[in-house]
């Protein structure tokens, strides 16, 4: 006789076998399986969260102000950041970039202080940048800490799915352990707070900000590839905003926050547990697939840019 349980793992097993074949045939990656970390914390509505930055006109809110669609066209591109800034913490949304021929267009997700600290500013970067086909947006991850803007410490990566079809979720965690950039949830780089990084880690409250933007003079082959303004205008949309971070209180020198379960004790992580402070096994292994496959472009590698690498380089974390 069979039991329950056994015609539920048949379903399963089915189900992964179909899985397996139409990923085959359509030969696209599976990627490996790691922690839901946006599951964990609940989502945000844009309205009391976030505010228009530029190009108010090219800026759309639907489903109730829970999904936000940003514009670029001749007039101008656009933006929106955070009402807060924020000190340590987990911070997502989930995009669809513009189809078609997008070359020389950026969607930024990122983290900055530029306007509070001008000249000694702290910056953590998602951006996508377009391409001649749809399926070649390219993800450029890179990290600022006190205004060190004169290395770059760029990485570049292809997606291994279609960023145009559907939603995907960028993540990103910021603590005084390491800064961890995730794609589905599959961690694709890790900056460690190292010696060798201390003075260049980002140490200071930041806004979260999303932009579209023309950066015809770089983003597309170094600027061979400039925008097309025939194939816009250009759309990218932003869900499932998740916030997780300490806010600033501007009144004080530092922020300050207070762990779940802990009243009256302050600390600057807001989130806690193991998986926030060290990389799991499983998520290892996702980093070095999508690292092994999918990374064509680290800085720590460019020896023509940096004939003496950078000093977190030697340390072969980055």
């Amino acid at each position: 006789m069979v039991t329950l349980t056994q015609r539920l793992l048949f379903v399963l097993s089915f189900i992964s076998c179909i899985a397996i074949s139409m990923s085959m045939r359509h030969n696209t990656p599976i990627p490996p399986t790691t922690a839901r970390l946006t599951d964990r914390f609940p989502r945000l509505v844009f309205d009391g969260a976030f505010s228009d930055l530029f190009g108010g006109q090219n800026i759309k809110k639907t489903s109730n102000g829970s999904q936000v669609s940003l514009m670029l066209d001749k007039t101008s591109g656009s933006g929106f950041k955070s009402n807060d800034a924020y000190y340590y913490g987990f911070f997502s949304a989930a995009i669809k970039l513009p189809m078609d021929y997008s070359a020389g267009v950026v969607v930024a997700f990122y983290m900055s202080n530029s306007e509070a600290y001008p000249k000694n500013h702290d910056e953590i970067d998602f951006e996508l940048l377009g391409h001649e086909k749809r399926k070649e947006w390219a993800l450029q991850t890179n990290v600022y800490g006190d205004g060190s803007t004169g290395i770059g410490r760029e990485e570049k990566f292809f997606l291994w799915f279609d960023p145009t079809a559907d939603f995907h979720e960028y993540s990103l965690i910021w603590n005084q352990h390491h800064i961890v950039f995730l794609v589905d949830n599959l961690p694709v780089r890790e900056v460690n707070h190292s010696v060798a990084m201390a003075r260049a880690y980002p140490s200071k409250p930041m806004s979260i900000y999303s932009t579209i933007w023309d950066g015809s003079q770089w983003a597309t082959h170094g600027g061979k590839k400039p925008v097309n303004y025939k194939f816009g205008p250009f759309v990218a949309s932003f869900k499932n905003f998740l916030v997780a971070g300490c806010a600033w209180n501007q009144t004080k020198a530092a922020p300050s926050c207070t762990r779940s379960g802990q009243s009256g004790r302050l600390a600057l992580d807001p989130i806690e547990g193991d998986e926030f402070v060290k990389l799991s096994a499983d998520q290892q292994r996702g980093m070095e697939w999508v690292r092994s496959k999918f990374m064509f472009y680290s800085y720590c590698n460019d020896l023509s840019r940096f004939p003496v690498l950078p000093p977190e380089c030697k340390e072969g974390k980055q």
